[in-house]
Formats: C-alpha cells, sequence, structure tokens
C-alpha cells in the first residue's frame, strides 16, 4: 500500500513559502489546514497568483484552505462544577467521529471514534491516549477505548506500525510503544481472550521496533531503531526522515542555522526526539542548554527499553494463552535478555539511579530523569534500587505541584519548572509497585491539588504544569499552553478514584 504523501510533497513551495512568510505564530495550524480545493488546483493557482502585484499570501490561503476547528477553544466551562464532573463532560468535547478522507489534507482517516488530546492537537496522539485511556476506564467508557485500540490496530496493519499521530507528516516516527498497555486495560474490561485477539497486531507492533535486528553486525551497529551493543540489542528514538518537520518547518531550518551539525544530522535528532514524546529536553542535549546540539538518536533510552520489554512478555503471554509454548518461551527469553541490558546499561551504581546509555562514547548520560521511574512501573528494578530511586525522587524532584521532569531549568519544555500528566502517573504506580506508599500519596495530592486548583481558577486542564511555583502556569517549547486536555484528565481520574 502506498503510504499518504506529507503536505511539504503535496503543496511543494506554497508550503514552503507558507511556513517562511512567519504570517501564522503556529506552523501546525498550516500543516493541518483543510484544502478548499483540489491540491493540484491549488497549486496551480498559487503558481499563477504569486507573479501578480500586490499578491497577498494570507488573503490566498484563506481563500484555499480552512483551519482545522479545536473544538476545545470554543468550549465554555463552569467552574463551579466538580473537576471529576468537568472532565465526563470534556470527554463529548474532545470525541471525534470516525474520519471522511479529504483529498489534500494531512488526516489519516480512521474508521473509529477516538479522544484527541485538545488544544492544537486535533488528532490521536498514540502515547497519549494510553494515559487518556486510563480516565476513560475510571469514567466506564470502555466502548470508546474499544474503538481506540482498533485505531491503533487499523494503523498498524496499514502502514506498518503506530505513528505519531494521524496525520501523513508523522509517517516516519511513532511514540513511546503503549499499545500493549492499552491491550492490558482492554482486558480488564473483556478477558483475557483479548490477548490472542490483539496478538497478530501485537507481533506486527514488535516488528516494527526491531526492524534491521538480522542486519546489523560489527561494522553496523545501529539501523533503524535497533542498536548493536557489546552484551546484546536495545533500541533508541528513530525517524525515517532527516528534514525539516513539517509542522514546525522554518523553526527546523531556523534551528539549522544556529547548529554546528550537519542539517539533516540535526533534522533526524530532532525528529528522533519527538518520537520519545519529551520535545525537547536536556535528556537529549550534549549541552544542556543549547537544543541545536541535541543527539537522540545516539542514545538508548531506558523508558523506550521498559516499555518494549513490556511488549515482548505480552505477547509471550498471548502465546501462552493459544497453548504455543515454543513461542511464548522465545518471547519471555526475549524480555528477560532485555530486563538484564536494561541493568547492564542503565543502572549506575554510583549515582543510583537509571540513566540512558550513550551508545557512541559507550558511557551513560549524566542527566537524571523521570524516565529512571520506568523500571520501577515495570517491575524491574530490585528492592534495593527503588529505595534508592525514591530516595532522589523524594530529594531532588519533589515539588509543591508533583514532580519535575528534569532538575534543569532549560527553557525547554521537557525541563524544570514543568511536570507533566503521564510522568506523574509512571511515578505514582513506580513508587506504589515497591510500597512506597507515602510518597506516592503526596505526589499524587500535590499534582491533583494543582490541576483542580488551576480549573477552578482558570476553568481548563492543561498540557503540562509549573509544579515549582504553583501560582504559574507552565511555559517554555515551541507553543503556548495548551487546554484540553486529554492525558491530564485520564491521570487526574485515576488519582482521584484512589484506584491503584
Amino acid at each position: 500500500m502506498a503510504l499518504p504523501i506529507p503536505p511539504e510533497e503535496v503543496f511543494e513551495e506554497l508550503f514552503v513559502d507558507l511556513h517562511a512568510s512567519k504570517l501564522w505564530d503556529d506552523g501546525k495550524m498550516i500543516s493541518d489546514a483543510i484544502p478548499l480545493a483540489k491540491s493540484k488546483e491549488i497549486l496551480t493557482q498559487y503558481r499563477v497568483e504569486k507573479k501578480r502585484d500586490g499578491f497577498d499570501l494570507k488573503n490566498f490561503f484563506e481563500r484555499y484552505f480552512q483551519p482545522n476547528p479545536s473544538r476545545t477553544s470554543e468550549f465554555k466551562s463552569d467552574r463551579s462544577r466538580p473537576v471529576q464532573e468537568h472532565i465526563h463532560i470534556l470527554w463529548e468535547v474532545l470525541k471525534r467521529e470516525k474520519d471522511k478522507t479529504i483529498e489534500g489534507s494531512s488526516l489519516l482517516p480512521l474508521p473509529y471514534p477516538y479522544i484527541v488530546p485538545g488544544g492544537r492537537f486535533n488528532e490521536i496522539y498514540y502515547w497519549d491516549s494510553y494515559f487518556t485511556m486510563l480516565g476513560l476506564q475510571v469514567s466506564g467508557k470502555v466502548e470508546i477505548i474499544q474503538n481506540m485500540v482498533d485505531n491503533f490496530s487499523h494503523l498498524i496493519q496499514t502502514v506498518g506500525f503506530i505513528p505519531n499521530g494521524n496525520r501523513s507528516y508523522f509517517l516516519g516516527r511513532s511514540q513511546p510503544p503503549f499499545y500493549s498497555l492499552m491491550i492490558d486495560i482492554l482486558a480488564e474490561e473483556k478477558g483475557e481472550s483479548i490477548y490472542t485477539k490483539y496478538l497478530p497486531f501485537l507481533e506486527k507492533e514488535y516488528a516494527f521496533w526491531m526492524r534491521g535486528t538480522d542486519s546489523l553486525h560489527n561494522e553496523k551497529t545501529r539501523l533503524e531503531h535497533v542498536v548493536l551493543l557489546e552484551e546484546g540489542i536495545l533500541n533508541r528514538y528513530q525517524d525515517s526522515y532527516a528534514k525539516p518537520r513539517a509542522e514546525m518547518y522554518q523553526a527546523d531550518i531556523e534551528e539549522a542555522k544556529k547548529s554546528s551539525q550537519v542539517p539533516e544530522t540535526l533534522y533526524s535528532h530532532l525528529r528522533a526526539a519527538c518520537e520519545s514524546g519529551w520535545d525537547f529536553s536536556s535528556r537529549w542535549m550534549q549541552d544542556p542548554n543549547n537544543l541545536s546540539s541535541i543527539h537522540t538518536g545516539e542514545i538508548i533510552p531506558v523508558d523506550l527499553n521498559c516499555l518494549l520489554h513490556h511488549l515482548e512478555k505480552i505477547i509471550a503471554k498471548a502465546h501462552q494463552l493459544n497453548e504455543e509454548q515454543d513461542k511464548a518461551s522465545l518471547y519471555f527469553e526475549k524480555a528477560t535478555q532485555r530486563k538484564a541490558l536494561i541493568q547492564r546499561y542503565c543502572w549506575n551504581s554510583t549515582t543510583q539511579f537509571y540513566h540512558d546509555y550513550d551508545f557512541v562514547t559507550q558511557e551513560q548520560k549524566p542527566n537524571c530523569t523521570l524516565a529512571a521511574m520506568f523500571p520501577l512501573f515495570f517491575h524491574l528494578a530490585t528492592n534495593k534500587q527503588a529505595q534508592a530511586c525514591a530516595l532522589r525522587i523524594e530529594s531532588e524532584f519533589l515539588r509543591d505541584g508533583g514532580v519535575v521532569t528534569t532538575p534543569l531549568n532549560t527553557g525547554e519544555q521537557w525541563d524544570a519548572p514543568n511536570g507533566w500528566a503521564p510522568l506523574q502517573w509512571i511515578t505514582i504506580k513506580g513508587l506504589r509497585n515497591y510500597n512506597f506508599d507515602k510518597l506516592a500519596q503526596t505526589v499524587a495530592e500535590r499534582w491533583s491539588k494543582l490541576n483542580t486548583d488551576v480549573y477552578h481558577r482558570t476553568g481548563k486542564l492543561l498540557e503540562k504544569y509549573n509544579v515549582e511555583d504553583t501560582s504559574l502556569l507552565s511555559g517554555g517549547g515551541e507553543y503556548g499552553v495548551q487546554d484540553g486536555f486529554g492525558w491530564t484528565n485520564g491521570v487526574l481520574l485515576k488519582i482521584l478514584s484512589n484506584e491503584k
């Protein structure tokens, strides 16, 4: 099957000129716009009109494109409502019905209804959706969870993997692989037969992340998402393309002018960081305060490999339920090997914390980040390691509004002072897994209080929060604070329901 064409290829120089004009604050708005005529007609007309005196690019865009509407921007909150009630109402605001195909649009049509994050994010997002589902489950909305799982299964079937989101310009990359955890949620609601039903999709998802494994050797140690280390194979984040991102096209071109890296190398690392979901963070940089020093593709991330360990275990479980013991044993062995490699390459006995691994320098990255809580979330840490991580969380990450993503304040949105719902939940659950219930409860209470206070103050639930100064909203990053917000709603409902 031929993959849909991204907007920079559909609209060629018109796409470039629209972004270069800087007439719009957010490049994503251009790339998500809905064409009001056939794309070839629009491009032909542009080539004619732009030669005329007094040509107005903004006027041309407004004649031929309709901005993709954000329903959350029009929604008016009743701040007197309890926050749980507000979220239950918001599910309908964030819901999108199955998509229609629109020629020239960057949207990849999905066959079932789904929940979007909100704000500028008007499509389904991969890892966001898992945390959104936590709240949908509390709300008893099993049908929409089923629909979203089926949409992701449809993407695996049709494009070979789950993209970052259902946009043609996301077809070079995925996001943190939470599909197997979504299957867990569905199985909790519908029984263990869910594992065998979705086994073909789980295996295809795994094949995507492991593609290229058989081609690795001592002279070729990295390919796509796989990296050959001295003691085995682990995974990295990596985009298939090395060009400016369609949604931040001009920003990437300008970043390349500031960087000492070859532009294609910089673009590749920026895109890989987007696949991580942490775009952007000092975690991915050689100089924590310089985005153009980014080198994501040279890093073995601890969180990604914990997620793939879970995927291996779930595939093994599904084969076991099918009474395919040989296949089950194979995947259990893969999971066991990966666990040993995570411990070997990511645990630091000096800092007593988990770190990412730079496979080029063959050294751990010095950064301390909340990615270190993924081994606790997935029960991969020993009791002693978990205790050491809990102590560091309490001493270095805990703030008045929850836990900060990294202790560094760099101006990037995945650094201090910001806290994010998914990482609060990973931390809370990781701590609970090792009976650090008091600290887990402290994080949960501080985060939920901050969410609720901001809601009563502004009527909004936000994408991210300032956990250091709870009187301020969050900041940093490439775009303004977004309202909605899928994963914040999901994690907050989960916390407030007191579910473990």
